[in-house]
């Protein structure tokens, strides 16, 4: 269990450095971040990291992919997670 909330916690903090990561990129006009690496962090774990970084950084929150794509994730994790731990 303990093992399970350190992975959560580690991969979310990773999912919102890479975001805003990818955020500083575009502002600097240097190369980016690919949009599907940004997306598996969410789906190996990173949606709620993703999701907070998109409010914080307003990165790509006009983009329906993540836009969208993040909250769906998001909920499917929780659902995954309640299931697990039931």
């Amino acid at each position: 269990m303990k093992i399970l909330l350190f992975y959560c916690a580690l991969i979310n903090v990773a999912a919102f450095f890479v975001m805003g990561w990818d955020k500083r990129c575009a502002i600097q006009h240097k190369q980016r971040i690919p949009e599907r690496t940004l997306l598996f962090l969410a789906m190996i774990g990173g949606s709620l990291g993703s999701i907070l970084a998109m409010i914080a950084f307003h990165h790509k929150n006009r983009k329906p992919k993540f836009l969208i794509g993040f909250p769906v994730i998001f909920v499917l994790q929780v659902v995954l997670l309640y299931q697990l731990l039931s």
